[in-house]
Parts: structure tokens; C-alpha cells; sequence
């Protein structure tokens, strides 16, 4: 049950990034909650690229393929990393769970909607600036077919919506 959660947070975290920047890229920042992160009008796809290579490649792989049997727990429990392609989940979340995902790392940023779960992506808040964490979302996103990227843009519009309530 606890794989299961973890694996629908990540999967609802890949699809709104997707739907609230290709929403939202034109919006005025000041329409949506200032505390809620809010994908830039303006991004850098290739330093997203280049800074995927460095710091997400290793456990996602470099063509975001993810590790073998991602969906199966390890010995100590944690699931390994996860596709970013759209054979993956990531398509699946808004970008507010993406970029806190990123930001706080998974424990922190499930422990932030009261899931207790030990996951193994470490926060990378002290590596990449929000900016860099955007600039490779958005990279991620730019590789995705346009029914996932809708389906990702969806759902963060309805979470901007919704305030991430």
C-alpha cells in the first residue's frame, strides 16, 4: 500500500508540471498564492537538459528510463528510481509536488501532505537554485508526447485551482 502511494504521489507530480507551465507560462505571477511554486514564463530547456545530465541521470538514468523494476521495493524498502518518460509517473503530478519533490526531497515533501513514507529522493534545495529545479522540469516535460504534457498541464491547473489543497 505504501509503494502504491508513493508511486501515484510521483505519477501526480510529472503531470501537473507539464499542465501548469504550458497553462500558466503566460500568466501573471501575481494571479496565483505566492507560496504556491509556479513554473517561470520563461525557461532554459537546455540548462534543464545539462543540468539533468549532472545531478538526475545517475538514479534516473540518462535517457529518464529510470531503474530496472522501479515499482518493486528494495531490500530496504525504498522504491528505486522512476522513469521520467511517459512510461513513468511523473506526468501523472502537478508541478508544485515536482518542483517540492525536487526542492525538499521525498520523504520531506510527502511528510508535507502527511504521508509517511521513506522515500529515496534526497532534496536538492542546497544543489540547484528554483530556478535550475524549474529549468529541468521543464526539460523533463519537453520530452514528453503531447497527451501526457496535456494531461500533466491539467492537472496542475487544477491544483493552481485548488491552491494545492
Amino acid at each position: 500500500m505504501k509503494a502504491w502511494v508513493m508511486i501515484a504521489a510521483s505519477a501526480v507530480l510529472g503531470l501537473a508540471g507539464a499542465g501548469a507551465w504550458l497553462t500558466l507560462r503566460d500568466a501573471p505571477q501575481a494571479a496565483v498564492n505566492p507560496a504556491m511554486p509556479v513554473m517561470p514564463a520563461t525557461v532554459d530547456i537546455a540548462q534543464g537538459e545539462a543540468l539533468y545530465a549532472q545531478n538526475c541521470a545517475a538514479c534516473h538514468g540518462a535517457n529518464l528510463e529510470g531503474q530496472p523494476d522501479w515499482r518493486t521495493p528494495d531490500a530496504d524498502g525504498r522504491l528505486p528510481a522512476p522513469p521520467h518518460d511517459e512510461t513513468g509517473h511523473t506526468w501523472h503530478h502537478p508541478d508544485r509536488m515536482l518542483f517540492q519533490y525536487t526542492k525538499l526531497g521525498g520523504r520531506e515533501a510527502l511528510a508535507r501532505q502527511g504521508v509517511k513514507f521513506d522515500s529515496g529522493m534526497p532534496a536538492f534545495g542546497d544543489v540547484l537554485t528554483d530556478r535550475e529545479i524549474w529549468n529541468i522540469l521543464a526539460y523533463i516535460q519537453s520530452t514528453w508526447p503531447e497527451r501526457a504534457g496535456a494531461a500533466q498541464a491539467e492537472r496542475t491547473a487544477a491544483d493552481l485551482a485548488n491552491e494545492g489543497n
